[in-house]
């Protein structure tokens, strides 16, 4: 009986998504089209376990909209939580160098930075882990190192102590900001994802920005470390809440999960997962995971020329916010408390920018599918989308540095900070939803390469930025930084144009 009832549970395991990345590699087709819940793969072997049936309801696209928005609710909350670490205590770095007793300004930048530091590198590890272990086991397991981080941060007693646990802090808090695309790529068809990245981006790009506003008042009025010690308590609440509300999502993982049950309730040792056919050991499979991000970056032209561009004008915005402080407290005359609201437009830009973007994308997707049966990702890359958003990017730089130069009322400079921010959502949104499309089951490894360069550029860019501004001044410095921006507005309008040629020359070894 045991024979047959494994065969009954694996005789059809052939109604199975299409989980690789399709986009990639010599073999990619100009007219490939993005895979949908009805794509299947076919497979006669008895002891391949899959799906059963297209309409499986283990299988997380067809997880009930509700289950798939309280997922994806959850891991946005904590998106919005670990970044406001970044920048919510920034208007209390004054307070911090009399305290650990430093004049240092680039020590002052760094010690804000550093956290965007810890972006850069935690996502090498978690993007990997996550495509081997599952994401929620790596969700639950960074979310309470990143409580344990956080406490420290607020213990600590000196300036080498504060930077170290910053780092730690960025370095466990940016998994939920790495893995949360390939999350939304596990359980959202592709015309539905525009709009999930969205609701999940606003997490990691508001926190920096609201993340000031609030902590000018207080650490006015109740001290610095008052700041950590409000993170930890929210991530406590909120790391039971993902427990609860964002369960495992990743084929692969659940997959493996319904083999190894099998095993042991019909006790044949044969069974594997159908995405599992390639014969790596495990030990195989997380060296190749381990590697996944930087091959991408540096062997996939469209991860490092899209993750560069996307890294330059990440870098200006936290460039921005490390020098916020000091340009309106010189400038306008902002006290501790009111220098947050210099934080402000950014949040509201990038709100805006967020649901402006993340509905159009879908819409784009939509009509593709209904004029055409398909979609292919470069339909991300809509010029008339990226073309103005690039320029608009251009643009503000320029209103920001010259009415902050000139000592226009605070007012203008803001608005221009508005309209970046803006302009960043429309080029962020397209070219992540982008790869997403574009690598499928390695989404989050994609992300991964983009998150490291654009964290770098975070961390590394805002040092030369008070020492830039001082040199050149805020109207030259940041004229520098819009022609710079105007070098890259071509990007996304290439790779819409020739996007399917350039990856089909990718390099096929991601597997």
């Amino acid at each position: 009986m045991a024979e047959t009832k494994a065969s009954l549970d694996i005789e059809r395991p052939t109604s199975q998504r299409t989980l690789t990345p399709s986009y990639t590699g010599s073999a990619a087709k100009k007219d490939e089209e993005t895979p949908t819940k009805e794509d299947v793969v076919e497979d006669e072997d008895p002891n391949a376990v899959g799906w059963d049936g297209p309409d499986d309801p283990n299988n997380p696209m067809n997880w009930p909209a509700k289950k798939k928005w309280s997922c994806i609710g959850a891991l946005s909350v904590m998106t919005l939580l670990t970044p406001l670490g970044s920048s919510m205590f920034a208007p209390g770095v004054p307070d911090i160098m009399r305290e650990f007793e430093t004049s240092n300004r680039n020590i002052a930048t760094f010690v804000v930075s550093v956290y965007v530091l810890g972006f850069a590198f935690g996502p090498l590890l978690a993007a990997p882990l996550s495509e081997i272990y599952g994401r929620a086991i790596v969700f639950n397991i960074a979310n309470v190192l990143f409580l344990i981080m956080t406490v420290a941060t607020a213990l600590s007693q000196n300036m080498p102590m504060l930077i170290v646990f910053r780092f730690l802090m960025g370095f466990t808090g940016s998994t939920p900001v790495t893995n949360g695309s390939g999350t939304i790529s596990d359980i959202f068809p592709v015309q539905e994802r525009g709009k999930a990245m969205a609701v999940w981006a606003m997490g990691p790009l508001l926190g920096p920005c609201i993340g000031p506003l609030a902590g000018g008042y207080m650490v006015e009025a109740i001290g610095w470390r008052w700041v950590f010690w409000l993170i930890a308590i929210l991530t406590g609440f909120i790391a039971a809440l993902c427990y609860f509300a964002a369960p495992e999502t990743y084929a692969p993982t659940l997959l493996r999960a319904k083999a190894a049950k099998l095993k042991k309730e019909t006790g044949n040792q044969d069974l594997y997962s159908i995405l599992d056919k390639d014969g790596l050991t495990p030990k195989q499979r997380l060296s190749n995971a381990s590697i996944r991000p930087m091959r991408m970056l540096f062997t996939h032209l469209p991860v490092f020329i899209l993750s560069l561009y996307v890294a330059i004008v990440y870098g200006v915005l936290y460039l921005m916010f490390s020098t916020f402080t000091f340009v309106f407290a010189q400038q306008y005359g902002f006290g501790t408390g009111t220098i947050g609201l210099a934080y402000l437009p950014t949040g509201i830009g990038m709100l805006f920018g967020t649901m402006t973007f993340g509905v159009m994308t879908d819409v784009v997707i939509k009509k593709k599918i209904a004029q055409n049966g398909k979609t292919v990702p470069e339909d991300r890359l809509p010029i008339w989308m990226t073309l103005p958003s690039g320029l608009l990017i251009v643009g503000a730089l320029f209103w920001y540095g010259w009415a902050a130069d000139q000592n226009v009322h605070w007012i203008v400079p803001m608005i221009g900070v508005a309209l970046f921010c803006f302009g960043l959502m429309g080029i962020m949104m397209c070219l992540q939803t982008y790869l997403v499309d574009a690598y499928i089951t390695y989404a989050a490894s994609a992300v991964a390469a983009m998150t490291v360069l654009r964290s770098l550029a975070g961390a590394m860019l805002p040092l030369a930025g008070l020492s830039m501004y001082d040199d050149l001044g805020l109207g030259w410095g940041n004229s520098i930084l819009a022609f710079l921006a105007l070098a890259l507005v071509p990007v996304p309008v290439i790779f819409f144009l020739y996007g399917p040629k350039i990856r089909a020359k990718t390099p096929n070894n991601l597997g």
